[in-house]
Parts: structure tokens; sequence; C-alpha cells
């Protein structure tokens, strides 16, 4: 019987990180926690120590309280302490939970020490995807996707002949307005934006499921895990999220992914690749019926999703424009200084005002992202609602 594989948690108090908990529980023959990191909850990343009784802790936002009480699991907050902790010598996975342009940093230093990485945080692969990818080339280091839509195109691929692989279709629940008229759309409010009808996620990507830049997102993530290029990569609304992506081969034939909208059956998976044991949640009930319509998504009415897929085409920096800039539509849309609808005009006015030359280093790939944040901030305030 092999020893457990030792696993980092970035972003362990979060949807994704609370899932992955869930399976290393219910697997303690197969995983044991190592470290973890947490954004800003401190007292619950204390309390995921004191269950797993690890001492190898970052905060990214460190609070005023010092850690004299914390005899046996000090906080590091340092600026590099993430990227530390995905490096662990003792680590043989590390997965990557935390939300926006933090992940990439420890992405990286996790596939340069070697270690595999199941990766649940989108932006690493749409700033860096050359990098990220590069890396992990180099060092031999496995990215195993975390996103219910790529591991299932994980799942459907393994054993197959990747030059048999023809094009990959990403379902989409359709979000919190999938069924609401396009002319009300103008009105809608922060808390019916996060209304999500399948998934239990965090505020940030419940928003963009609504808009559909999270499967805009997705579409790049893609490209890069899979190495197709943009017109072999299609988006389906799917309502009731039982399928979560479908792999078409050249000869005709299509593998689906089929299992309950929870992250658990993902994570597990990516955790426990190659392998498969009981899962933490029941499967699907065949004897009962299930919808499996599915629909092509309305670009006038996920305009984000249009936005998304020409900066995929375009290439360049481009991807990584989209990125910042929706992240920043996205807070200010939180903040009420924009309406809903207003996130994808704040994305097309920043990408209007870049040129989308290729960055050649991480170094340069942030120096845009941050050029990109302040034109984006620009047209935030340069907007009335």
């Amino acid at each position: 019987m092999s020893n457990p594989k030792k696993c980092i948690l970035l972003g362990a108090t979060g949807s994704i990180g609370e899932s992955s908990l869930r399976v290393i529980r219910k697997h303690p023959d197969k995983l044991t926690l190592l470290g973890a990191s947490a954004h800003s909850q401190r007292e619950k990343l204390l309390a995921i120590a004191k269950e797993f009784q690890i001492s190898n802790l970052h905060l990214s936002v460190p609070t005023k309280t010092n850690n004299s009480d914390l005899t046996d699991s000090p906080i590091n907050s340092e600026t590099k302490g993430m990227e530390e902790l995905a490096a662990h010598p003792e680590a043989d996975i590390v997965v990557v939970a935390v939300v926006g342009t933090a992940g990439l940093g420890p992405t990286l230093a996790a596939l340069e020490a070697g270690k595999d990485v199941v990766l649940a945080n989108k932006e690493s692969l749409v700033l860096g995807g050359h990098i990220v990818t590069e890396t992990a080339r180099r060092t031999g280091a496995r990215i195993i996707p975390a996103d219910s839509e790529h591991n299932a195109v994980f799942q459907c691929l393994h054993g197959q002949n990747e030059k048999s692989l023809d094009s990959i279709i990403l379902t989409a629940s359709g979000g919190a307005f999938r069924d609401l008229p396009t002319n009300r759309l103008k009105d809608v409010t922060l808390e019916q934006a996060l209304q999500h009808p399948n998934w239990s996620m965090g505020p940030k990507v419940t928003i963009d499921s609504a808009t559909m830049a999270n499967k805009g997102l997705e579409l790049i993530e893609a490209h890069w895990l899979f190495g197709l290029p943009s017109e072999k990569l299609e988006v389906v609304i799917h309502p009731p999220s039982i399928i979560h992506s479908v792999v078409r081969f050249v000869d005709g034939c299509c593998f689906a992914q089929m299992s309950p909208p929870s992250m658990t059956f993902a994570l597990q998976n990516a955790l426990l690749h190659p392998e498969r044991c009981p899962g933490v949640e029941s499967s699907l009930d065949f004897s009962k019926t299930m919808d499996l319509s599915f629909s092509p998504p309305d670009l006038n009415r996920y305009p984000c999703l249009k936005l998304a897929k020409d900066a995929l085409s375009q290439g360049g920096s481009a991807p990584l424009a989209f990125n910042a800039s929706n992240e920043i539509a996205v807070d200010a849309f939180r903040l009420n200084r924009i309406g809903f609808i207003q996130i994808s005009d704040i994305i097309d006015k920043t990408l209007n005002q870049m040129s989308h030359a290729q960055p050649n280093s991480l170094d340069e790939l942030l120096a845009v992202d941050l050029k990109v944040r302040r034109l984006a901030n620009d047209c935030v305030t340069s907007t009335v609602r």
C-alpha cells in the first residue's frame, strides 16, 4: 500500500477549498493535508490547521492579531509566502484554488519545483498560458484541471490518442439570468446576480457565470490545456449542469462526462488520478427523468462570451486583457459603481485601447496586466450608470 499523497491546499477557505477538504477527509488513506493558505479568513484557516494538525500556513491579508496563540501553527504572511508553500519540498500535489491573478505565482512555483498541480484557478492559464505550459513541459510536472468542464474533458481523453481529438464542447448552465428577458438585464441587482441556479460558488465566479465571462475564460483555458485552436472549442447551454463537457473525435463519435453539479466529483478525480474510489456524494439516479437538453448561447444576452472568444482568436495579450478588465468591471459592479450590463462595456472599451503584443516574460506579463487594470479603472470612472 502506497503512502498518502501530501497535499498543499491554496485557497483552503473558499468553496473549492472546502470541497477539496471534503475529499481529503473521505480518503485519509490516499490523501493527507501538508499545508494550507487563505486570503483573509484567519479563524477558518486556524480551524483547518487544528483539524489536520498542520503547521505550514499562509494568510495573504494579515490581521492585527499576533501569532502568539499559534504555538503549533504559525501563520506566514510574507509576500512570497504562498509561492514558498506551493514549492514545499515534501509536497506531492498542490491544489491552486485561489481566485484571480494571485494564482499565477504559486502555480509557477509549484511547477518549477516539479509538483503536480490541481488547477482550479482559471487566470493562471488565461494570463500566462504559454509560460505555465512550457514550465510544466520542462520540469515534467503535470497540470490536472479541477474545473468541472476541463476535468470532464481530461477524463474523456484519458487513454485516447491525442491525434484522434477533433473538438471540445464545454457546457454552461447559463447563470442566474438565463431566462430573464434581455431588456430587463439593465435593472438586475447584485443580490440577483449571486443566485446561481445550480452551483454553490464564490461571488466573483457566480457573477462571471451570469455574464458567461467564466465560460469565455474556460475556452481560453481549454486552448492551453488541450492544444486546440479557438474554432475547435464550442460552448452550449445545458441548464441542469449534468453533462459537464463533450469531446468529439475525428470519427464523429462523442464522449461526455456526467455527474451531479458538485465540485467534489472533479476534485476527487484530479486529486486521486488515475485511481477511482468511492465518492463524497451520491451519483446520478438514472431511474429518474433527466433533462439532457442543449442550446446555443445567445451572444446578445452574453456579450462577454463573444469578447472572450475574440480575445482568444486575437491571441497575444488579448486574453490577459479580457481577464483583467473583467475583474475590474466585476469589482465595480459589486461596489454598485456600474450596472450589470456595463460589465461587458468596460471590457470592450479596455480591449480596444490595447495593442495586444505577446508578453515574453513573467515581468512583462505582470506589467501589461497592471496597465490593463489602470485602463479598465479609468473606463469605470468615466462610466455613468
